[in-house]
């Protein structure tokens, strides 16, 4: 706080921010610089404290939201004057003249844990905090303090003035990749491949002159693979078209679905929803930043991922989040990212927690509901985790009489950017996105996201799309101006930086231009909307600046702040001039690894142990941290049943008048990938679908999307694995008649470090594919829940069990020698799928789970969990194909994760109806629900209830 307000001032602020009734509060003098103050907060109990704060230049939202209360608190009371308020920022303070004399307030949020007993150890500290963004203050009673982190105290940027730098590309073959490798003047790499370097060097000379930085560094931008898609766009092998078109686009063009809008050419899907709307969705990852800082990298992910709803076609509404992480449990060792071995990866157990709060923050105070999401485990996540994050919002199909999906600016239009300004934070994020983790990548791309300056952006630009103020409208993502400018002004377009606000001074025009400070929009605004435009921004408290126009010039033109001109190219070479690679694979020749046989004393201790593995055990502590009721839409559930079992696909109710809903579904394929990444590929798209059928959806309204995370790309054989994928991506989409509407795909999830010996290492991620659902529910009142309902309702099992362990939970859990991977058969599940449906429209279903990781006996257990009920099973009963392995018969029917199949309960008086309808399809009835609360399987195990769930739920995921 500041010296010049009275003492009781103090109290009353503090008033502010507690609850007299249930709270203390305590307050204190710190000195200038808001460090070292020698203050005693430690509770009479505590011993010593762990206090943890932002580092300077990290957006600190809390802090800023308390300067903002007390501002207008002082307003309030006098103590500013209101109407002689100008406003100076910077980094941690604002100076506001007042009528006598100025108030200088500083505000910054920190955590605070106390403890008692031994200090915590340097190990324990470490999993507090994250020293690329944070630092963490020791505090004992007796005032000693250690600091663990990176810097000491807070200091300000230098305001130095910087120009742009006009760059020689007249070198050697060499120099261009180290000019590559490094950066200009090692501000960061750029990188391009030595050809993309070359092809740059030609365009220039042709043009007579140099390139400035400016222009290298938006050329690295648009190229980059994160943006450019480069593995999957080029050549390989024989598909001279790439993987993408290929087999992705393909796909879908060849279903021509007629639910299908807007595909792969905006930043969402787009598919029908009624006759009135359209449904939108987009899944995005956020691995590297998440790797550096996963509290910001999960949160911006998500805000990003809202801005790509916000940015679709005029402009959506985001009405539901979700997310699919993928952790390790711990690291096998110690991994530094230098060799000195003094930088250290961050823990698993802080890398996750943070990813789920920042996940958190972002969904919850943007008041957009976190209806689905799930978590997979392997080690191997440890050197950079998977952070998939959707959103699925709503859109008018028409607005002011055209479609709303159609845009696009016009010759003349304003370049208007809307929301937060442009910072150094989150410089090179998309060139840093494609590459392998290491050493040299750079603090710089850490961003932290304000969900509150961005619910105010989404809420103005809702507003200015009804009044049809804009013509075109995108987010500022990877890349920021760069992109957003870039890919709307393909014809051309001319900016002038001086006009960008800034939040940092001395920013190179380089910096300002690529930076990818959160929570910013581009627009296209006719010039006579401007002032109702500039008006309607004003009212909602989100600042607008004009920084350009554009043209039908086909030229990129940047203008820096004396007028000089520093960006001159052709936008054709901007997005076309990548020179393709023709790449070329070769089969993997890796044996999967062997897993250790772990003998246990009998079934019912293995079904135990199954049901507490990380990957099979409840969720909901995770699950319960995020608001899925907000918008008050949530029709099914993420916890479900008496026992709130985590689900697999959730329904929700956009329109509230209608009686339509929007099925959200996912299927993750990962361990297959160690035997056959094509059936990997595959089962992940089976499980999203029959996760999304179980529920009620619609298998004649569904789209997919398909989110790629590959490791060591450029290797031969990890991209003839990536090839296998797509190709079934292909095959299976077009069997199941399931249209891609849009995608992602994160190519470099590797760490390249050094272990604790000095020795290099690389920690490469598995072959990765997230697969998400999204359709139509015709009527909500049938969608169908996870758990049985009532005893006496028999069981049955729809589909064939085989003879498929390989890489399934059991046998990473037994070891068991076997390793047949599941097959899909897409005509018969097709066929299976649309008589279910059928029996959905009849109301004849009770409840129905889909087996997952785990098997039949899994899905079995969670579904009575849920329901809080027994069940009578005769493992004989149910359907099984063909198999050599009759010694563990019993094993195949229980943990066997053969695809397609949905367990369900029905009501007796149904049976005739329900078998009539699968007449010739693989079903059985195999038990009945009851009221005792024991699993009974004949001839195999009884187990209670009690025990079943305290497997599931004790074993813990944090």
């Amino acid at each position: 706080m500041c010296k010049e307000l009275p003492p009781k001032l103090y109290e009353e602020i503090c008033g502010l921010f507690y609850n007299k009734v249930i709270q203390d509060c305590r307050y204190y003098t710190y000195n200038e610089t808001l460090e070292e103050a020698q203050y005693d907060f430690i509770e009479p109990q505590a011993e010593w404290g762990l206090e943890i704060s932002f580092l300077p230049g990290m957006i600190d939202n809390v802090g800023n939201t308390a300067k903002q209360i007390i501002i207008e608190y002082l307003i309030g009371k006098g103590y500013i004057d209101i109407s002689a308020c100008l406003v100076f920022e910077t980094r941690t303070q604002m100076q506001i003249p007042a009528p006598r004399t100025p108030i200088t307030i500083q505000v910054r949020s920190s955590k605070l844990i106390l403890g008692k007993g031994g200090l915590p150890t340097e190990d324990d500290i470490k999993q507090e905090f994250n020293p690329i963004t944070e630092y963490c203050t020791l505090i004992c009673k007796n005032y000693s303090w250690r600091y663990y982190g990176k810097h000491k105290k807070f200091t300000q940027y230098q305001s130095v003035k910087k120009d742009a730098k006009s760059v020689d590309l007249n070198v050697s073959d060499q120099e261009l990749e180290k000019i590559s490798r490094d950066g200009i003047d090692g501000n960061g790499t750029l990188g391009l491949s030595l050809a993309a370097m070359k092809a740059i060097k030609d365009y220039f000379k042709k043009l007579g002159r140099n390139p400035y930085d400016i222009e290298l560094e938006s050329l690295a931008q648009t190229w980059s693979e994160h943006c450019k898609h480069n593995i999957f766009c080029s050549p390989i092998d024989e598909i001279k078209d790439g993987l993408y078109a290929h087999y992705i686009k393909r796909a879908t063009r060849e279903i021509n679905s007629d639910i299908c809008v807007s595909v792969f050419s905006d930043n969402a899907g787009g598919i029908i929803f009624d006759d009135d709307y359209l449904i939108v969705d987009k899944v995005e990852t956020h691995n590297s930043p998440s790797a550096l800082d996963p509290f910001g990298g999960a949160m911006t992910g998500v805000l990003g991922v809202n801005r790509d709803i916000v940015g679709f076609g005029k402009g959506a509404e985001p009405i539901m989040n979700t997310y699919y992480f993928c952790f390790a449990k711990e690291a096998k060792g110690k991994f530094y990212r230098d060799k000195e071995r003094t930088d250290e990866i961050l823990p698993p157990k802080y890398i996750m927690k943070e990813v789920i709060h920042g996940v958190n923050v972002a969904g919850n105070c943007c008041g957009i509901p976190t209806q689905l999401g799930s978590v997979y485990f392997d080690d191997r996540f440890c050197g950079k985790p998977l952070v998939f994050v959707g959103s699925v919002g709503i859109i008018p199909r028409n607005i002011n009489n055209a479609p709303s999906h159609i845009k696009g600016p016009k010759n003349g239009d304003k370049i208007v950017i809307i929301g937060g300004r442009v910072g150094r934070d989150g410089i090179h994020g998309a060139t840093f996105s494609s590459e392998a983790l290491s050493g040299n990548s750079p603090s710089t791309i850490v961003q932290i996201g304000d969900p509150i300056t961005q619910k105010k952006l989404s809420n103005a630009v809702i507003k200015a799309r009804e009044l049809g103020l804009y013509n075109a409208i995108t987010d500022n993502g990877a890349g920021g101006l760069s992109s957003s400018i870039g890919e709307m002004g393909k014809d051309g377009f001319e900016v002038d930086l001086s006009k960008v606000l800034l939040k940092n001074d001395g920013m190179a025009p380089w910096e300002i231009w690529i930076s990818e400070s959160q929570e910013r929009m581009t627009l296209a605004v006719p010039e006579e909307n401007l002032p109702m435009f500039k008006q309607i921004m004003k009212k909602h408290d989100v600042e607008a600046c004009v920084i350009g126009e554009f043209n039908e010039s086909g030229k990129a033109v940047i203008k820096c702040p004396e007028g000089k001109v520093i960006m001159d190219m052709e936008t054709e070479f901007l997005h076309d001039g990548n020179p393709k690679v023709h790449l070329q694979t070769k089969p993997w020749s890796k044996e999967p690894a062997v897993i250790p046989a772990h003998n246990t004393v009998n079934q019912e201790t293995e079904l135990k142990e199954m049901l507490s593995r990380p990957n099979i055990c409840s969720k909901e502590l995770i699950v319960v941290q995020y608001d899925h009721e907000v918008q008050g839409s949530s029709i099914l559930k993420p916890l479900q049943g008496k026992g709130r079992m985590c689900s697999e696909a959730i329904v929700s109710r956009p329109v509230l008048s209608s009686n339509k809903g929007v099925v959200k579904s996912q299927g993750f394929g990962s361990s297959y990938g160690e035997i056959d990444t094509y059936h990997m590929a595959a089962c992940a798209i089976d499980t999203a679908i029959r996760n999304y059928v179980a529920a009620g959806g619609n298998i004649n309204h569904l789209a997919l999307l398909d989110n790629f995370c590959w490791c060591d790309a450029y290797n031969p054989e990890r991209l003839w694995q990536l090839k296998r994928a797509a190709e079934a991506c292909y095959d299976f989409t077009t069997a199941f008649k399931t249209p891609f509407i849009s995608g992602k795909d994160s190519m470099f999830n590797d760490f390249k470090g050094y272990d604790e010996n000095g020795e290099k290492v690389m920690i490469s991620a598995p072959p990765s594919l997230l697969i998400s659902a999204i359709g139509v529910i015709d009527n909500i009142e049938n969608a169908v829940s996870l758990d049985v309902k009532m005893p006496g309702d028999l069981i049955y099992v729809l589909g064939t069990t085989h003879d498929e362990l390989g890489r399934s939970e059991y046998q990473l859990y037994s070891g068991i020698d076997n390793n047949n991977v599941p097959k899909v058969d897409a005509k018969s599940a097709r066929k299976l799928y649309e008589r279910y449906n059928q029996a959905i429209k009849d109301g004849i279903i009770a409840s129905a789970i889909a087996p997952n990781l785990g098997g039949l006996i899994i899905a079995l257990a969670k579904s009575l969990i849920a329901g809080d009920l027994g069940a009578e099973i005769d493992l004989s009963l149910v359907p099984i194909g063909k198999t050599q392995n009759t010694d563990i018969i019993n094993k195949i029917i229980m943990f066997s994760e053969s695809q397609s199949r949905i367990l369900v309960t029905i009501a007796p008086q149904n049976q005739q109806r329900f078998e009539a309808l699968f007449e010739d399809a693989a079903y059985s009835c195999i038990g009945k629900v009851t009221e005792k609360k024991v699993l009974n399987i004949k001839d195999v195990l009884k187990v209670n209830l009690k025990d079943l769930g305290n497997s599931y739920y004790i074993a813990k995921v944090t």
